[in-house]
């Protein structure tokens, strides 16, 4: 028999925009950040919790396994078992599915499950070349065999590589993920009036939630080592407009692709964590949770159209509970990029593709925009891609809290060629 599983609480850092050089947070900087208020307002003890799941892709070299260095310096107790998992852009959702899976089956009753990621420290690398170049400097046999390895020193040699730019590009195609949004634009129409016009959304959206305070109780001020504090996500432009973005150009296919740095996810910095628990520690710690984790669902395609893979795993989620398109109350997709979000809402809407590749009898439906990523995305807030996952689980339970929907599915794709979707259910 299975238990049911219950997220009961959750914070995140502000997400920062990344300004062309290290931020103020490194992932771990970032994990206590936003663990520390999470914490102080739970009602049991540090080391209540049986384990620390942690999703971060781009970890420094001074943070191996960030899962455990949170976890000390958070005060969980040097028992406390900490891992850290890497799936790309799902990592944080994949924390929070292993941890209810772990619930679920039985063998833990209480996990703190969460994302990481700085994409301003990313590493600069050296080319290929210029390592082979310094191995053999290394291995000369002697001052004048070091100093004929010398003279094929070239200029480029001093030349990094940011990280992160090879991190972007698939392997297997040699697309980079923005290029994946171009086949996506391409293959469904996608005009970049529309990717435009569904960011200046996102923005708008963001905004108004940061003036109503919407995002208050989910998103904690963070103080750096300065004593400068961050209070909200910094990357969102009230005053973007279609004439705005109409002026820039594409970044990817020019001159006439459709996936411009405005109608793109940001790169940034954040961290989210949430809370999972089984009705046994809810019952012995009094605890009010805010959803019931339903269900999840992992797919995988081709790398060239990673960004489609939502359709795949959140319909089949739909099959496996029986659910039509107007069951589910509130989305979050995650919005790697304007076309991409645009290609999946589209595939919903194909019947022949609905009929052909996810097995159902017919279209599966238009989804509302009033019922996606209502307050903005990664877009307008970013994407900090260990981390990103972690947010729309934890940000999909507080909006079906505060607009009264019963269910609603997060769900996200991931670089490489896959997906994950999760089902949850609001507890009133």
């Amino acid at each position: 028999m299975t238990r049911p599983v219950y997220l009961v609480d959750g914070a995140r850092t502000p997400f920062l925009k990344a300004r062309g050089g290290p931020g103020p947070f490194t992932p771990v900087d970032l994990a206590v950040q936003a663990g520390r208020p999470l914490l102080l307002r739970q009602p049991f003890a540090r080391d209540a919790f049986d384990l620390v799941i942690l999703g971060c892709v781009n970890v420094i070299a001074d943070e191996m396994n960030p899962a455990r260095v949170a976890a000390l310096r958070l005060g969980l107790g040097e028992a406390m078992v900490a891992f850290t998992m890497q799936i790309n852009c799902g990592s944080g959702m994949q924390s929070i599915d292993t941890a209810y899976r772990y619930i679920r089956d039985g063998s833990h009753d209480l996990i703190l499950a969460g994302g990481a990621e700085a994409l301003s420290h990313a590493p600069l690398v050296l080319r290929q070349d210029a390592v082979e170049w310094y191995a053999g400097l290394a291995a000369s046999s002697g001052p004048l065999d070091a100093a004929t390895h010398l003279t094929g020193l070239r200029p480029d040699f001093f030349k990094p590589v940011v990280g992160l730019e090879r991190g972007l590009t698939d392997p297997i195609t040699d697309l980079n993920m923005g290029q994946t949004a171009e086949v996506l634009a391409h293959r469904f129409d996608i005009s970049r009036e529309q990717a435009d016009e569904y960011a200046v959304a996102s923005h708008q959206r963001l905004a108004r939630a940061q003036a109503e305070g919407w995002l208050d109780g989910e998103v904690m001020t963070a103080f750096d080592r300065e004593s400068r504090c961050w209070d909200r996500d910094d990357g969102v432009r009230p005053d973007s407009d279609m004439e705005k973005l109409a002026g820039l150009n594409p970044v990817f296919e020019k001159p006439y692709g459709k996936v411009t740095a405005g109608n793109s996810s940001q790169i940034t910095d954040g961290a989210s964590w949430t809370i999972l628990a089984s009705d046994r520690a809810v019952e012995e710690h009094g605890l009010s949770p805010l959803a019931r984790i339903v269900d999840s669902e992992w797919s995988a395609l081709d790398p060239s159209i990673m960004g489609l893979a939502p359709v795949l795993c959140s319909t089949e989620i739909a099959k496996r509970q029986g659910l039509a398109c107007a069951d589910v109350d509130l989305w979050e997709l995650n919005e790697a990029f304007a076309a991409q979000v645009l290609a999946c809402l589209a595939a919903w809407e194909d019947e022949d593709f609905c009929t052909a590749l996810l097995g159902l009898d017919g279209a599966f439906g238009a989804i509302p925009r009033d019922r996606l990523n209502v307050d903005g995305g990664a877009i307008s807030m970013g994407h900090p891609v260990g981390t990103s996952g972690n947010r729309i689980v934890l940000h999909l339970a507080n909006a079906m809290r505060r607009l009264g929907g019963t269910r609603g599915i997060a769900t996200e794709c991931i670089g490489g060629g896959q997906g994950g979707a999760m089902l949850l259910e609001a507890m009133q």
